[in-house]
C-alpha cells in the first residue's frame, strides 16, 4: 500500500468518530439504559475507546 492510499483511509477512520459524535439526533435518546444510564450518556462513553483504536490505527498508518 502506497503513502497516499495510507493517509487517505487515516483520515477517513480519523474522520469517522467525529462525524458519529456531530450526528445528535442519532444518540440523543433515552432508551435504552444500560445500568441506568441512559443510551446518551452510554454511548458516548462507549465510543471513547472505539474511537482511541481508530486513532491509533490511524497513527500506525500515517507513521508506517
Amino acid at each position: 500500500m502506497n503513502k497516499r492510499q495510507r493517509l487517505t483511509i487515516a483520515g477517513i477512520l480519523i474522520l469517522i468518530p467525529f462525524a458519529v459524535y456531530f450526528d445528535v439526533p442519532f444518540y440523543n435518546v433515552v432508551n435504552p439504559e444500560l445500568g441506568g444510564l441512559p443510551f446518551f450518556y452510554w454511548f458516548q462513553m462507549a465510543m471513547l475507546p472505539v474511537s482511541a483504536v481508530l486513532f491509533v490505527i490511524a497513527a500506525f498508518l500515517i507513521d508506517g
